[in-house]
């Protein structure tokens, strides 16, 4: 499977990486990291109204290289003038991402920050803090109980918010285990790439009402947008419409309008 591959090949990224700064320094380097602001990730996700996680990639398994119109920093001054946070791909080998990118957004950019990539290894956590990100996914799919455990209490130790991401039942109960604030439903099956909007339907009453939940991907049209409405959603992480429009920052405008009807 897909994702078995991509897990292997982060294995071995992440012995690269500890090789180019060991994990004692990495360590240090997030100590050193000051928390921007406490929190910032979820309060822009919790807020009445539509969320919008306007998200930077350059290619996916499922859809190879991304062609864009924008470059980054022109990407990212549209979402600065519309969404509420921003997430970065930083997996190198499937998603052609990296930590630099995210630097690069922090620069431009005061949105809270999340940094998308499968976490399996503390050094990570670590280094998200270092890099500038205010939040951490955690792949449900790719962890064990202990594991999200934690993991879960390290990213809140070091002040980073979590999205913790479900595509199923099973997922959902297991991701409840570490009392997590924000709940993703991804309508992308991470084994064979499939993708339909009726997770989020089929979910919706499995996640708490006082939980944050977010739906990813597939969100494509006007018909998404009030589909998800209507399932009770509190966010959007949206990656290939954005990185294939030519205009993100009136999409994401006109998509909270269409939310915000009546």
């Amino acid at each position: 499977m897909i994702l078995d591959e991509i897990v292997e090949d982060k294995k071995k990224r992440l012995k690269e990486h500890k090789a180019c700064i060991p994990e004692g320094e990495m360590i240090r380097l997030a100590s050193e990291t000051k928390t921007r602001k406490k929190d910032c990730f979820y309060e822009s996700l919790k807020k009445p109204g539509l969320s919008i996680i306007g998200e930077f990639k350059k290619a996916s398994p499922s859809l190879g290289t991304i062609t864009s119109s924008m470059d980054l920093v022109e990407r990212i001054g549209e979402y600065n003038e519309s969404v509420d946070a921003i997430s970065c791909l930083t997996e190198e080998d499937h998603f052609h991402g990296n930590t630099e990118y995210l630097k690069q957004i922090r620069e431009k950019s005061s949105l809270p920050l999340l940094r998308k990539d499968f976490m399996i290894e503390e050094y990570q956590f670590y280094e998200a803090k270092a890099v500038g990100a205010d939040a951490v996914l955690l792949i449900t799919a790719i962890l064990d109980d202990v594991q999200m455990h934690d993991f879960y209490q390290l990213a809140r130790e070091l002040e980073l918010d979590v999205l913790v991401e479900t595509h199923d039942e099973q997922e959902i109960e297991r991701a409840m285990k570490v009392t997590p604030r924000i709940i993703g439903v991804n309508n992308r099956n991470l084994k064979d790439f499939s993708i339909t909007l009726e997770h989020t339907k089929r979910l919706r009453k499995y996640i708490p009402e006082d939980k944050v939940m977010v739906a990813e991907s597939g969100i494509m049209g006007d018909a998404d947008v009030r589909f998800l409405r209507e399932c009770g959603v509190d966010a959007f992480l949206i990656g290939r419409a954005f990185m294939e429009s030519e205009n993100p920052r009136e999409l994401a405008k006109h998509w909270k309008n269409i939310f915000s009807e009546s």
